[in-house]
């Protein structure tokens, strides 16, 4: 059974930072594309990072410079460091999983920043 178990969000101030873990199992997580997406009340579920199998990244202009997507294959573990959070990076943030035969979801991890 597919398993994605996001950790580490949290409430922190302006300028803080916060390391966000997704635990996969039950597929070949050395094959797949991760991602990290956020929803913000009322508002569409965005992506904000990504990483191939090879390691290639992707980021949102909103979070270019402040977030690092990375990616432990012998943990099958992917992590979103964020530094300099602001208060629009306020949101629900999910871990995603690309495979051949499906896309996978965490049941998402809340960051709130504010002071």
């Amino acid at each position: 059974q597919v398993q994605l178990v996001e950790s580490g969000g949290g409430f922190v101030q302006p300028g803080g930072s916060l390391r966000l873990s997704c635990a996969a199992s039950g597929f070949t997580f050395s094959y797949s594309a991760m991602s990290w997406y956020r929803q913000a009340p009322g508002k569409e579920r965005e992506l904000v990072a990504a990483i191939s199998s090879v390691g290639s990244t992707y980021y949102t202009d909103s979070v270019k410079g402040r977030f690092t997507i990375s990616r432990d294959n012998a943990k099958n573990t992917v992590y979103l460091q964020m530094n300099s959070l602001k208060p629009e990076d306020t949101a629900v943030y999910y871990c995603s999983a690309r495979t051949t035969r499906s896309n996978y979801w965490g049941q998402g991890t809340q960051v709130t920043v504010s002071s």
